[in-house]
Order: structure tokens, then sequence, then C-alpha cells
């Protein structure tokens, strides 16, 4: 009996010893940080491949705002982010909006997550979900909030319920500024935007559809002055995008709405060198 104790005694340990190990090899070192790097404000790299240097927190609360989900610590973004953030809540509110709710911007240091993301790694992406607060939130609403979405994925088309002439400001007030190169969105919400009328539609070019984007919009900024090491994305094609491209996003009715992706082992991708600075750098 006592052997046999011992013996179980024994793979209990190494069990434990390997799942300790096991959890250090896949542990994120970005995700382990809890402070910014102390430097100037650079986006390095891509958006999906990159860090960032001296980021500034977006305060939890402003004028036209909320930060949801802060215990997550991803409310931090290169200064012009935060900037732009700020300039968008107190346009809204100034049009009558209840305050955004903020979601994710980056980690304290930029870089990749272990899931959730594939961008978000520079400071230059935010979601901004599409509910509003009307009344300061607290607790269980501040951490986790219940997700609004605007699509019947189902069946393909608006839940008009819960879409709001609200919606078409906030994406019309976002996508008019200077320094935003992308709002992604899923294409029933592209395409209700399309159907409005507009007197100046230029900013619907940089409306673009994307899966997964039914309860939240993803702004993305263009690479900020005297980030050097910040890698633009091309252009969106000439146009409003309400033709022909976005008729294309419609599934075929054997299609399933949201297609599933394929488990493919990812490629490991090498991050600019001063992102080392940046990751191990107290």
């Amino acid at each position: 009996m006592k052997k046999n104790l011992l013996m179980i005694l024994f793979i209990c340990m190494f069990l434990l010893g390997f799942w300790m190990a096991m959890s250090s090899a896949d542990a994120n070192p970005w995700e382990e940080v809890e402070a910014p790097f102390d430097g100037s404000g650079q986006s390095i790299g891509s958006y999906a491949n990159g860090c960032l240097s001296g980021a500034e927190g977006m305060p939890l609360k402003g004028e036209g705002y909320q930060v949801i989900r802060p215990s997550r610590n991803r409310y931090y973004g290169h200064p012009d982010m935060i900037v732009f953030l700020t300039k968008l809540a107190q346009k809204t509110k100034a049009f009558g909006l209840d305050d955004l709710m903020i979601a994710d911007i980056a980690m304290p240091r930029g870089g990749n997550f272990t899931r959730g993301h594939s961008s978000h790694q520079t400071g230059l992406d935010a979601d901004i979900w599409l509910s509003f607060a009307p009344e300061t939130l607290t607790g269980d609403a501040i951490e986790s909030p219940t997700a609004i979405s605007m699509v019947d994925l189902k069946n393909y088309s608006l839940r008009r319920d819960n879409w709001m002439k609200e919606h078409a400001i906030l994406f019309q007030v976002a996508a008019s500024e200077p320094e935003v190169a992308r709002i992604f969105v899923h294409p029933v919400i592209k395409e209700t935007l399309c159907g409005m009328a507009w007197e100046d539609r230029s900013w619907l070019r940089k409306v673009r559809p994307w899966w997964g984007h039914h309860y939240h919009m993803h702004v993305r900024l263009t690479c900020p002055k005297g980030s050097f090491n910040c890698v633009s994305q091309k252009a969106p094609p000439p146009g409003d995008g309400c033709g022909a491209e976005l008729i294309s996003w419609r599934p075929k009715p054997e299609e399933k709405q949201e297609k599933a992706v394929k488990a493919t082992k990812k490629k490991v991708k090498i991050k600019p060198a001063q992102c080392e600075v940046v990751l191990t750098s107290r």
C-alpha cells in the first residue's frame, strides 16, 4: 500500500512539473508586461506584427466615453490613438450620443495576443462597441458588458430593432477623421450605410467589410508622423466600396454566414529588432 502511495505521489509530482514547464513555455511575455516602455511614442512594425513604445493609457472615463473590461489591461495606445478616441467621443457626445464603450486598444507595450486578436499590436487599432452607455457603468456592467449584435447572422440581415440613427452618425464621424485608415465592420452594416443618403460619400471608402464585426467597429489609424518603423497598410480601393466588392461578401445559399476558419499552423512571425528592446527594458 505504502509503495503504491509513493508511486501515485511521484506521478502527481511529475505531472505537476510537466504542466508548470509547459505553462512557462507557452507564456506570452507581451501579456505579462504591466506598464508601458518609457520612450517616445512609436508604433513599430505592422498592425499584426509589431509593438508599441511610449504608450499612453486611455483614462477609464472621460467626456463621451467609458473604457469597458479594464481588468484586461488593454486600454493602451499610441498617443495619437488616445487623442483620436478622446476627440471622437467629444464629437459624438455633441451629436447627442450616449457614452461610447471603448474596448480593446493594445497591451502596455503592444505585441501579440495569445488569442482574440491578430492585430492591435502597435497601438493603432481600437474596438468600439456598437452599444452605448446612457449612464456610468460599474461592477459587472463595466467588466462583463453585454454585446448587442446589429446583424442577424443566420439570415444575413440587419437587426433593425437594434440599429439606430446614432450608429450611422458614429460611423460617419469616425471615418471622416483624416487619421483613420480603415474601419472594419460586418458586411451587412456596410450595406446598411451604403443604402443611406449621404451628401458626401467619400468616407464610406474607409468602412471595410469583415466577418465578426457585428457588435463592434474596429478603427485603425494610419502610421503616425515620427514612427519611422511603422508599416502602413495599402490604401482601400478607390470609390465608396458599395458595389460589386460588397456584393461579393454575400454568402451563397449553401454557405454558412460566418465562414469557419480552418485550423492551420500559423507561420512564425519575426518582429522588428526594436521590439526586443521594448519588451525587455524596464
